[in-house]
């Protein structure tokens, strides 16, 4: 007789905390990545809607303004990590998402008054709060995602980035080009955020235990999945908190093939996801609702470009034809060095070429989705205990990159129509993307680290109890020969 396998309802609970954390990521990037269109709206009224007021910003202090957002976002990964261990994602992400909408309105009312700077200063207490975000999205898969079903509810969260960004570019053109006008960006962008604050709080859940409204069945087929450890480790995840196994971490080669692959993916994705629009506005000469809709089409190629990669690495893997390291590598290798061709050919094109242009950019951020089932993910292949430091971490470095590239720009380009200055900036990103994949290719892993083991740091300090505990010894045995000496003297 077969022992049956408990493969949980098709639809719960946990296709439902996914979802919501999909539409987490959905409302931070509207609020995030809306500025690329919205500092293009305020400095050109004429593109958009010339009946609201107009910024002369040059291109330098348009690059503090795309880049500032990540100022306060690099400071708080970290913490985002640890708040989730100590009060959950429920809390912690409700905190980050509704700061963050909050934040967002205050730019109509305090640019006016404070000009450009009074806009670095809302969108880097905006990243102070999204940086709270991620490292509990990563540890919420980890709760609620069963190990069989970790690839495919990680990426359909992750989703949300392309379809986020897609929302920013193409929904805040059409919104600026209304009677609305770019205030309206600002507006609707508070709206979502809220919105979602509200669906959290009702069925959000940090487990699957808390959850009110999972079923018996599902609850035993998530728990069963994901508790495949030795009682030993289920005692401690019990009684205490896992301790963070710093040195081991720090020292371990496959979370640094994922920091490095993080950070350069990050540097070509980010040059293109921060400069579509002022590169089509000055080199491809397109008016904003053009370029709106133009500027969205990579990401809308991105978001069906995730499904795709999806449906074939569930294919790839229920069938053997690849483990999971193959899929992670391949994917890695497709999201990274294709793109890196494709900006290399984008930086030769000019505005006579518009047509070929728009097909390398949507080309490039299309096969850049592959970068979430390729890399992101990684962090709980490495430690499912501990993926929210690790995704900490790594994201404090990867957003590290989005301070620089625009910054970068506003040095390089200081003619935004000179198609040589965007050129360098294209090839620039185009090796920075070969580098850091290869690197990963070589040196990363894709299964769980001896560290993440919850008795971990207690089977290290063994062996050094068993070295103290025979120094004891020795210093005993030379006590007692001294006293046996002393005592054969007198």
């Amino acid at each position: 007789m077969t022992t049956e396998v408990n493969k949980g309802p098709m639809l719960g609970q946990r296709h439902v905390q996914t979802f919501l954390l999909f539409l987490s990521i959905v409302v931070n990037y509207i609020a995030k990545f809306n500025a690329g269109v919205a500092v293009v709206a305020m400095t050109n009224a004429e593109s958009t809607n010339p009946n609201f007021p107009e910024y002369d910003w040059n291109e330098m202090e348009r690059s503090f303004i795309l880049s500032s957002f990540f100022w306060g976002y690099i400071l708080t990964q970290f913490l985002g990590g640890w708040l989730c261990r100590h009060y959950g994602a429920r809390l912690t992400m409700f905190v980050s998402t509704f700061g963050s909408a909050m934040l967002v309105l205050l730019v109509p009312f305090f640019v006016p008054w404070g000009g450009w700077q009074a806009y670095c200063a809302i969108r880097v207490c905006m990243g102070l709060f999204q940086g709270l975000m991620f490292p509990c999205v990563h540890a919420h898969l980890a709760n609620w995602c069963p190990a069989t079903e970790r690839n495919r509810l990680g990426a359909l969260a992750n989703m949300g980035l392309d379809c986020g960004t897609l929302l920013a570019m193409y929904v805040s053109g059409q919104v600026a080009a209304s009677s609305l006008g770019w205030p309206g960006i600002f507006y609707i962008s508070c709206g979502v955020g809220v919105v979602w604050c509200i669906a959290w709080l009702i069925f959000g859940a940090d487990t699957p235990r808390q959850s009110k409204l999972i079923s018996k069945a599902e609850l035993n087929y998530i728990e069963s999945s994901i508790i495949d450890a030795s009682s030993k480790q289920e005692e401690i995840k019990a009684t205490r908190e896992i301790p963070v196994p710093w040195k081991a971490i720090l020292t371990s080669l496959p979370f640094w093939a994922l920091f490095l692959v993080r950070c350069t993916q990050s540097w070509g994705y980010s040059t293109l996801q921060a400069e579509i629009p002022a590169y089509m506005n000055g080199v491809l000469l397109l008016e904003m609702k053009s370029n709106a809709l133009f500027s969205a089409l990579p990401y809308l190629a991105s978001w069906i470009m995730a499904f795709v990669y999806l449906v074939l690495s569930d294919i790839l893997l229920t069938r053997g034809i690849l483990t999971i390291t193959g899929i992670r590598k391949t994917y890695s290798s497709l999201a990274s060095w294709l793109p890196a061709i494709s900006l290399i050919g984008l930086s030769f094109l000019d505005s006579n070429q518009k047509t070929l242009a728009i097909v390398l950019m949507t080309v490039s951020v299309g096969i850049n989705a592959g970068s979430t089932i390729g890399s992101c993910l990684n962090t709980i292949d490495l430690s499912p205990n501990h993926a929210g430091i690790l995704m900490g971490i790594v994201n404090t470095g990867a957003n590290v990159v989005p301070i620089l590239t625009p910054l970068l720009v506003g040095i390089i380009v200081k003619n935004e129509h000179d198609r040589v200055e965007w050129q360098l900036v294209f090839i620039i990103s185009a090796i920075v993307f070969f580098i850091g994949n290869l690197f990963y290719i070589i040196f990363g892993r894709m299964v769980n680290q001896p560290w993440n083991d919850a008795d971990f740091l207690d089977h290290q300090k063994q062996p050094l109890s068993q070295e103290e505990g025979r120094a004891e010894k020795t210093k005993s045995k030379a006590r007692e020969a001294h006293n046996a000496a002393v005592v054969g003297s007198t």
